[in-house]
């Protein structure tokens, strides 16, 4: 029995197989690719779910129990083990976890997304790179300060948050000028790229352009 994953290269996917990769949890990949004029996910993932996006994963110990949304297999796959890579019992942990989980989505990656999309438009995307650049600064400011304090984003122990904070950071990395100026971010990516886990994620999921 086992965890399928659709996988869809250069994604959010990618973390679920690192976080698989975490908990020791047999899986399965099923690759897609994306379309080369709009680098959008294929038609095909629509038979999976209906929003056609990727991480979607199905799981035959439960019934074949389609699960999307990055988040939510996050916390799926924590409940699934008995709360691995989950918080702990310390409520601030709990907290700052609940909190990461969804910010990593929710608020630090719009600014970067709209980054992607203007960096893709004649002449007026200069401008609203200009506009959207110190919004990014201010989320990678606070993060910055955040995991100055402590090694993993909840806390002592790395948790699904830091899974969930790892495609934004790779991204801000990549197009929104995560530098030298922030060491304990930088030090953070550094940390879970060594990791064995990410690294055989990787080996395994494919092209991944932000590692």
């Amino acid at each position: 029995m086992t965890i399928i994953v659709h996988h869809l290269e250069n994604s959010r996917s990618q973390r679920i197989l690192w976080m698989l990769e975490e908990l020791g949890l047999p899986y399965e990949i099923k690759r897609y690719e994306r379309d080369k004029k709009t680098m959008l996910a294929p038609p095909s993932l629509k038979r999976v779910h209906p929003l056609g996006k990727s991480p979607v994963i199905e799981d035959s110990d439960d019934g074949g129990r389609v699960v999307a949304e990055t988040g939510a297999i996050v916390e799926y796959l924590v409940e699934k083990t008995g709360g691995k890579l989950g918080p702990g019992a310390d409520r601030d942990a709990v907290l700052r976890y609940r909190h990461f989980l969804h910010y990593a989505e929710g608020s630090v990656m719009p600014p970067l997304l709209l980054m992607l999309v203007a960096s893709k438009i004649p002449l007026l995307g200069g401008a609203v790179l200009k506009r959207v650049q110190p919004m990014a600064e201010v989320h990678l400011d606070y993060i910055e300060s955040e995991l100055a304090g402590r090694p993993w984003f909840a806390g002592a122990a790395m948790t699904g948050a830091d899974i969930m904070m790892s495609f934004p950071l790779e991204a801000a990395r990549s197009r929104a000028g995560l530098g030298a100026s922030r060491p304990h971010t930088r030090a953070w990516l550094e940390k879970i790229h060594a990791r064995p886990a990410y690294r055989a994620a990787l080996a395994k999921g494919g092209p991944y352009v932000y590692a």
